[in-house]
């Protein structure tokens, strides 16, 4: 069952906060036309405003009126964006995707992770149960690139261990016994998508991501 937080909350506050600029412009833009339409009622006509001084006034006046028309062009981009992020984020929702991360779901015997080599090496293999105690660890030969490393939920002593939440740290060596970074990669599917977070977040076993952490989009059996 899919979840999905509706109401964004910084999206509301973000709206409030433009809503009192706008106001403040305006309260200034109004005050502004009032001093220049008083001054000109009011100025001598024997000597009349400089015609300098009046120019600047009209500038300032346009200026104003600008930043006005601006900031509720940019509220209306702003908006625009957010719901356009928010339209992408519910797309994931179901949706198996592959993201940086140790950690993952063993479910029917079975967790996958992809490891990303720089070169081939020899990898150490370890995982561990929420609890942090080592279920497993073993040695396997990495090429360079990425590759999946499947477990069958079995540890060493041959338990097979209970579906649940398990996390894998590789560590690998080259032929000449140098350190080879090797990177991890988790495959699951969106549970859910929080969109009170700006921007959006998606649930990925139990843990949230943004949707520039997807790496990429499995296609579905």
């Amino acid at each position: 069952m899919t979840t999905v937080s509706s109401v964004p909350t910084t999206t509301t506050n973000t709206n409030v906060s433009q809503a009192l600029n706008n106001t403040e412009i305006a309260s200034n833009f109004t005050t502004f036309l009032q001093l220049l339409t008083t001054q000109l009622k009011n100025q001598d006509p024997l000597s009349p405003m400089d015609t300098n001084q009046f120019t600047q006034q009209l500038v300032q006046f346009a200026q104003v009126e600008q930043q006005m028309k601006s900031n509720d062009e940019l509220s209306t981009l702003v908006s625009l964006q957010q719901t356009a992020q928010a339209t992408a984020a519910l797309s994931y929702v179901g949706s198996t995707v592959v993201v940086d991360g140790s950690t993952t779901q063993l479910s029917s015997g079975s967790a996958t992770w992809s490891l990303t080599s720089t070169k081939p090496a020899n990898a150490t293999i370890t995982i561990t149960d929420s609890t942090g105690q080592t279920v497993y660890t073993g040695a396997t030969a990495v090429s360079a690139g990425t590759q999946n490393f499947v477990w069958n939920g079995h540890g060493n002593n041959g338990q097979l261990y209970p579906d649940g939440t398990y996390t894998l740290t590789a560590t690998a060596v080259d032929a000449t016994g140098q350190s080879v970074a090797v990177s991890t990669q988790i495959q699951a599917v969106v549970d859910s998508v929080d969109l009170t977070q700006n921007p959006p977040v998606l649930s990925i076993n139990g843990q949230n991501y943004t949707m520039d952490k997807i790496k990429r989009i499995v296609k579905s059996n």
